[in-house]
């Protein structure tokens, strides 16, 4: 028998650095809609918990450690030796074996199907000697400054933390029902934890009864088999009212009802069409589907978080992690939903879109569920994105008379007036012209055209082919020195300078590379990516195309990397975003590695070039951790066995990516349809994947180039009614023309394609509304080539 001093409050904290769990996660889970409780796996016990919204982090781990009282322990975490063993595959449920020479232990998780609990069932076998103590570390509200008391609660021990608005409960039952939870304490993480005192004593030797606002750990001794029960609500009081109504219950009525909700969802799932797949393809595809179904929260629905994880969470001290809704990610995320045809979860999503929708049209680069923002960037495909979405649903006859109209015309309105240069890539880095948001804006255009009036859809439809003839003017580099280098005779860069659409020397400028510890000063013609495989995706190019496969063999030499799961692409050369040589944690710095996303973007390239695309199903299927769930990137250097890093395998950044799910899902359905399934329709209807020929150019303020080829004529596009005033030939044959409204642009047109080359068109524009001139001259070159 070990005695334990009572010491009362524990000391004020000195050390502060609170950061997160392991975003290796084995397994993500919550019930079908009853339960607001998300919770995580990883190393073997449970990790980040959410409530009451799945971007609300409450609890940041809870462990074990396991001793004899006489000098012996361990930390079942730190064990790294157990198993999963799943319930069904396309179920969220599993049973975790730690194994021991001494021990095993058995942990079996699940939400309560009554009531907002995380209930925890435990079996302690071996040795009869051994205690376990669990330790759970608070972070109420996603914050640390949390205070915790070890208290009694109507005759029952309870761990407790409080942070406005939220109470959180901890309490055990043993296998006859009664109160099980001895031996309290708290503390403050990294100074008078229990590990710590474990550490230094090795066994239990202080208890605390309350501590100051902080970093706090809540631990207690446990009987051999039990239940503990977590409860979370607005007062620490009502969170054990739960926990101890749920312990009253039993473990097994919430297991049960656990998976059979689980179970009769995935009825309404025809899984037919995937028969012919391997069997491991087949296991993941229905966890791909619980992935994305975990990840959505269960009061605004239709809101699906990008990860449950916080990239390399050890490290890392941010608030939001991945818990947040990105509209790029979501609506990738839906399309696979639309492929499903679970339409009811993609019309839920397409509101929650809608509601999200700012007032210009644009959508915030990512948000916390209830619309606030968390970074302030802005994409322009993802203000395309959920335009795509809301005609997919419109083209299956899925819309249910969800008014679309007005964010339509908002979002391509704002697409009309800045594109086609984007703030920011889809990696969130540099603003230029990138060929992925380029195709994802124009099938926005073409797509969102069938819900505008007659003269908004001419205006979109001419802008969009417009950007898909100038393409590869914009974004193409030849005869480069790194096309030498690699032996191709061009390909497309990475992303475009907007200064190229004036004039073809921007694409020597200089593109900063952000996440590096010093930037390799690479110009944008020396920067590849992969993100041109959108243009065939969606229709705009053809597989074949002369200026795609030269770009397919610059990305293989310089982006693929052959891993003993299979091949991966990094996002583009001298990216930083993942893990120092030496295997340590991102921190603001290192080298990207290779994503498994890419890999199914891949496949689908694989699909429309008429190769057998299960190198890439196979790779994807190789790549999945221990829980058989998808990273967003694996490790693609020598082995580091003591940081758990291995070539082809998942590195320390988020997992899982519910978009590479998502992605994995469509590449199984493309390879049985022969053809993209989130391709858009129309798009690919109006291109068939050809480059249009136009006569005519687009002239809009933030695209004011200053050559013309022979033979084009010239629209110009505002977002205020204008007076063109114009002439040619150094202001020889002066006219005036007005624009015209045509909703999303005032349009106004010159012929000039009688012109011949070395003529010029001098012009400036007058503001009719505000009775203004722009007092700015414009000139413009006709050249040669009727390109």
């Amino acid at each position: 028998m070990i005695t334990i001093i009572q010491k009362g409050k524990a000391p004020k904290p000195m050390y502060f650095h609170p950061t997160w769990a392991n975003a290796k996660k084995d397994l993500v889970s919550t019930t079908i809609r009853l339960s607001r409780f998300y919770f995580t796996i990883s190393d073997g016990i449970i990790t980040e918990v959410f409530y009451p919204r799945i971007d609300t982090c409450q609890v940041k781990d809870i462990g074990f450690i396991v001793s004899d009282e006489n000098g012996f322990w361990v930390e079942l975490k730190k064990m790294h030796n157990y198993t999963l063993e799943f319930i069904k595959d396309e179920i969220p449920a599993l049973i975790v074996h730690h194994e021991h020479k001494r021990f095993k232990m058995d942990l079996k998780i699940c939400p309560g199907s009554k009531r907002d609990v995380l209930l925890i069932d435990f079996n302690l076998s071996g040795d009869k000697s051994l205690k376990t103590y669990v330790m759970l570390n608070s972070r109420l509200g996603g914050k640390a400054d949390n205070i915790a008391w070890a208290s009694n609660w109507n005759g029952r021990n309870v761990l407790w933390a409080y942070r406005e608005p939220f109470g959180l409960a901890l309490l055990c039952r043993d296998t006859k029902g009664n109160d099980a939870l001895c031996d309290l304490s708290v503390g403050h993480l990294g100074e008078t934890d229990i590990w710590q005192d474990f550490k230094r004593n090795n066994k239990m030797t202080v208890s605390y009864n309350e501590t100051w606002p902080g970093d706090v750990v809540l631990s207690g001794g446990l009987p051999q088999s039990g239940t503990l029960a977590l409860g979370l609500a607005s007062s620490k009081e009502a969170a054990a009212m739960l926990a101890w109504s749920s312990l009253v219950d039993g473990f097994e009525v919430a297991w049960k009802n656990h998976i059979e909700m689980w179970s009769g969802w995935h009825k309404s799932i025809n899984y037919t069409s995937i028969e012919s797949l391997p069997i491991e393809a087949q296991k993941l595809f229905k966890r791909s589907v619980n992935v994305i179904k975990v990840h959505e929260d269960h009061s605004y629905a239709g809101a699906i978080v990008a990860s449950l994880s916080t990239p390399w969470g050890e490290t890392s001290q941010s608030e939001g992690g991945y818990h947040l809704v990105w509209s790029r990610d979501l609506t990738e995320t839906t399309t696979a939903l639309v492929a499903l045809e679970l339409y009811e979860d993609a019309r839920n999503v397409l509101c929650y879109l809608i509601a999200a929708q700012q007032k210009n049209g644009c959508w915030l680069q990512n948000l916390w569920l209830g619309g606030q923002p968390f970074w302030q960037g802005i994409q322009l495909d993802e203000t395309a994105f959920p335009v795509l979405l809301a005609a997919s649903l419109y083209q299956l006859n899925q819309l249910n008379n969800i008014p679309v109209k007005d964010m339509v015309k908002k979002a391509l309105s704002f697409i009309v007036k800045f594109g086609p240069s984007t703030d920011q890539d889809r990696w969130e880095e540099d603003a230029g012209i990138n060929t992925f948001t380029l195709a994802v804006a124009i099938a926005a255009l073409v797509e969102g055209s069938i819900f505008l009036d007659d003269k908004e859809k001419k205006c979109a439809l001419m802008l969009a082919d417009y950007w898909n003839m100038r393409l590869e003017d914009w974004t193409f580099a030849y005869n480069t020195d790194l096309s030498k280098e690699l032996n191709v005779k061009g390909y497309y860069m990475r992303i475009a300078p907007k200064d190229v659409m004036v004039h073809q020397g921007a694409k020597a400028e200089h593109i900063f590379i952000k996440n590096r510890t010093k930037d390799p000063n690479l110009p944008a013609m020396d920067q590849i990516a992969t993100d041109f495989l959108q243009l065939c995706r969606y229709g705009l190019r053809d597989p074949k195309d002369f200026h795609i496969t030269e770009s397919i063999k610059a990305i293989d030499k310089i982006l693929k990397i052959d891993t003993p799961s299979g091949p991966v692409w990094h996002r583009y050369n001298g990216d930083g975003y993942g893990e120092h040589s030496d295997g340590s944690a991102f921190d603001g710095s290192g080298i990207g590695r290779g994503w498994p996303l890419l890999v199914g973007e891949r496949g689908h390239y694989a699909i429309l070039n008429g190769e057998n695309p299960m190198l890439y199903i196979n790779t994807m299927v190789n790549m999945c951790g221990l829980g058989g769930l998808l990273p967003e990137q694996v490790w693609d250097s020598d082995p580091i066995p003591e940081k758990e890093l291995y070539p082809g395998k998942p590195s320390g950044s988020a997992m899982p990516l519910v978009w590479a799910h998502a992605e994995f899902i469509k590449l199984c359905l493309s390879t049985i349809k022969g053809y993209p399934v989130d391709r858009p329709i129309n798009t690919y209807k109006r291109y068939k994947a050809k480059k249009p020929i136009l006569d005519y150019y687009i002239w809009k303020l933030n695209h004011g180039f200053k050559y013309l080829p022979q033979g084009k004529d010239i629209y110009f596009f505002f977002d205020k009614k204008v007076t063109i005033h114009w002439g040619i030939n150094n202001w020889q044959n002066v006219q005036d023309v007005k624009t015209k409204d045509y909703g999303l642009a005032n349009i106004g047109y010159l012929n000039v394609s009688h012109l011949k080359e070395g003529e010029t068109i001098e012009f400036t524009f007058y503001y009719d509304d505000s009775d203004k001139w722009q007092n700015e001259d414009y000139k413009i070159t006709i050249k040669g080539d009727k390109k």
